[in-house]
């Protein structure tokens, strides 16, 4: 078992907690992962988890497509900017800019990052990016086409927990000197929705205050500047409850709290709380699907068989990339899209209630 304490940031977790009592879930999330990700590339099979862009070129070109098609659609303003948020290493931006150049959609490229050991990568893969530590510095002359692939998931988490005196925040400890789960003594009854404030004990409510804002800044964007997003991420359509935080370290599940700062610390995206934030400021949600059927819909299968006709020595590994992209037990399912929309674009391939 590893020793939290032995490491730096665990270190500094104990003695704050010593000294000053348990801290917050959000706090702990939040230095946690930006220790991880500031000194490190974590993607790709010698690192901790595989993105989607790295499996295969499909994924990106895919996205520039519908990118360039409700740039198309819109009326091809100029300047138009293309915003990625926690780019990677770069990969999908690369693979969707040279799709959507074959439509003519050359858009000024920016970066919301803070790993410089990520920035560094992502200058090589699209060497004429901008980088911004967040959406304040972007433009705001011209429309924005935002993407964010696996990036709300990475935000910190709140969640509260049904005890049997009512609601409580649930807080990061110590229990036998180990960083451990606890109960805050604060009453949280008003911050629970109506319909959930009588659930059993023992019921966890999980929310992310820093996904909010980043939604609600992006939806202030589309409605000022016009535009469209993409937010592809591992989440569910409802509010859920239960606990979904996990760490991972080297494509493993490993405890979160063994090694803080050393492994790769996610939780499900709300999807229904993200669309109604951005509705509340005026913008279109084309809808939220899955992956799968999203990826379909763009016309993956024709893709993967045009690569594969192209270049028949690697038919095998196209097909096995795109079974893991769009099959329900891989990524298919569990990864939702999630479309939004300034209110005078129009359009939206991939989300059926939208098309037109």
């Amino acid at each position: 078992m590893n020793d939290p304490a032995a490491t730096g940031l665990g270190e500094r977790f104990h003695r704050l907690i010593r000294n000053t009592g348990p801290i917050s879930l959000t706090h702990f999330m939040g230095e946690s992962n930006a220790h991880y990700y500031n000194g490190r590339d974590p993607i790709g099979s010698p690192g901790d988890f595989v993105t989607a862009p790295e499996i295969s070129q499909m994924f990106g070109e895919l996205i520039g497509l519908w990118l360039a098609d409700m740039w198309i659609r819109a009326g091809r303003d100029e300047p138009v900017h293309y915003v990625e948020l926690g780019p990677g290493r770069g990969t999908l931006a690369k693979d969707a800019l040279r799709t959507a150049a074959r439509y003519g959609l050359e858009p000024r490229v920016h970066f919301v990052e803070s790993s410089q050991a990520l920035k560094d990568v992502q200058l090589l893969a699209v060497p004429g990016a901008i980088w911004h530590d967040d959406l304040s510095t972007v433009p705001t002359e011209g429309p924005v086409l935002i993407v964010a692939n696996e990036f709300l998931d990475a935000l910190p988490v709140r969640q509260l927990v049904r005890m049997e005196n009512g609601w409580r925040e649930r807080m990061v400890g110590l229990a036998d000197d180990q960083l451990a789960f606890v109960a805050g003594g604060q009453s949280m009854d008003a911050a629970v929705p109506v319909e959930w404030r009588d659930a059993e004990v023992g019921t966890i409510l999980e929310t992310s205050p820093a996904s909010a804002a980043i939604m609600f800044e992006v939806a202030g964007r589309l409605n000022d500047q016009g535009g469209a997003a993409l937010f592809i991420d591992y989440g569910h359509a409802e509010m859920t409850p239960g606990s979904t935080l996990q760490a991972v370290r080297e494509h493993r599940k490993v405890d979160p709290f063994a090694a803080p700062g050393e492994a790769d610390l996610t939780a499900l995206v709300d999807f229904a709380t993200m669309a109604r934030i951005a509705q509340s400021r005026g913008v279109r949600h084309l809808g939220t699907v899955t992956q799968g059927d999203w990826l379909r819909a763009l016309g993956i299968e024709t893709r993967a068989k045009n690569l594969a006709d192209t270049a028949p020595q690697y038919r095998e590994e196209i097909e096995i990339a795109m079974k893991r992209l769009t099959h329900p037990r891989q990524m298919g399912e569990l990864f939702k899209v999630m479309g939004l929309a300034a209110p005078n674009w129009h359009g939206g391939a991939g989300f059926p209630a939208s098309e037109g």
